[in-house]
């Protein structure tokens, strides 16, 4: 089974922080990977409620089927590769293919055939090693919203959360409460259905 346990701390910047950002770590335009993220879940959201995420990413037309589930430090992470075929009939006939990620939402207890892609976020993301980490710059798109955030992803909980405390204090980024990226599109979502 393809899974990991993910550990990142994140927060959202200001146009002006991301381009500052940007600048200090000198990352070019043709540094940033242009990735799609198509949501899945229940239309009473019985995923969300459980604080955890479905989603299908199409980065550089690679297809990944990633579950997030939350752990008590961080997310674990249970991935599956899509074709492109198997992708579309997921999207657009709700085909959902056998493997890691369905035996993973049946654990859950959730009805497979009631699963629905709801929308999709476009990213465009910079990545560069840092601290024994992975900083990530995203430019997030959902909807009529833009978005800018800071993710750290780390091995170990508590150097990770203290590098990166440091790096927003050195770069004079204010630490701001950051919900993830899909807790963030569902409240768009809602709020644009309104």
């Amino acid at each position: 089974m393809a899974q990991e346990i993910e550990i990142e701390f994140k927060n959202l910047l200001l146009k002006n922080e991301f381009m500052n950002l940007i600048k200090h770590f000198k990352i070019e335009e043709s540094e940033f990977i242009h990735q799609e993220n198509h949501y899945l879940d229940t239309r009473d959201f019985q995923l969300r409620n459980m604080k955890s995420a479905l989603r299908i990413r199409n980065k550089e037309n690679t297809f990944t089927l990633t579950l997030k589930t939350p752990l008590e430090e961080g997310l674990l992470e249970t991935h599956q590769s899509l074709s492109a075929q198997e992708t579309i009939d997921l999207l657009e006939q709700n085909v959902f293919p056998d493997g890691e990620v369905k035996d993973m939402l049946l654990k859950l207890g959730l009805s497979i055939p009631s699963l629905r892609h709801f929308g999709s976020l476009i990213t465009n993301r910079a990545e560069i090693g840092f601290n024994d980490g992975l900083l990530v710059l995203d430019k997030s798109s959902y909807f009529n919203k833009v978005d800018y955030e800071l993710e750290y992803e780390v091995q170990d909980y508590k150097l990770g959360k203290k590098n990166f405390l440091d790096l927003l204090n050195e770069l004079g980024i204010p630490q701001r409460e950051t919900e993830n990226k899909i807790m963030r599109f569902y409240r768009e979502k809602v709020r644009n259905q309104v």
